[in-house]
């Protein structure tokens, strides 16, 4: 047998419009607007709450509530795909294989040799940029740091310079690439 709610108190009964509901937290006689999940099993089953119900009911809440670390970690990840199941990409999960070993399964016609590896020709290398002729005059890795880059400069500057190096035809040349190098990577920092 089904059980009748007692009256509703005041507040409430002023507002028994059809379809509004009344708050779920006990004691409450406001509106229920606001639904809030009952758990995290039962995400599609509310609890309607006016709003300061729902406020407090959602501060409280806590979807890991219970479970164990590797409960969380497992959760998370299957999260990541929105709990649909993955496989790893490749006939039977298996990898591109290595230059020299066989191919396995059917190959893919590809008449423009797109996709080919083996029998393209080997990738050139970029054109170094002026930043990383710099680098590599000055003896710097990166990351760079403006601190770096200045203690590299002086001590370059001090083994170089003309004047530390009298009689020296070169070292009026080594001298100002070190000099450019220098602009370029501080004009690379303050940029």
């Amino acid at each position: 047998m089904r059980r009748l709610r007692s009256q509703p108190s005041e507040p409430f009964a002023g507002a028994a419009h059809a379809g509004q509901k009344p708050c779920d937290h006990p004691g409450c006689a406001q509106i229920g607007d606001f639904r809030a999940p009952r758990s995290r099993d039962a995400l599609n089953t509310y609890f309607w709450f006016c709003l300061e119900h729902v406020r407090a009911y959602n501060a409280a809440w806590d979807f890991y509530a219970g479970m164990t670390p590797d409960e969380i970690e497992r959760a998370v990840r299957a999260d990541v795909t929105w709990q649909r199941p993955t496989w790893p990409l490749g006939r039977g999960g298996a990898t591109r294989p290595e230059r020299g070993e066989a191919r396995r399964g059917p190959r893919m016609h590809d008449p423009f040799g797109f996709f080919d590896d083996d029998e393209a020709e080997p990738t050139r290398e970029a054109p170094p940029t002026p930043e990383s002729r710099a680098m590599r005059l000055l003896e710097l890795e990166l990351p760079l740091t403006m601190a770096a880059l200045k203690t590299r400069y002086r001590e370059l500057v001090k083994r170089h310079h003309p004047d530390a190096n009298p009689g020296d035809s070169g070292a009026e040349e080594r001298f100002k690439e070190i000099s450019q190098a220098y602009r370029t990577l501080m004009t690379s920092l303050t940029a």
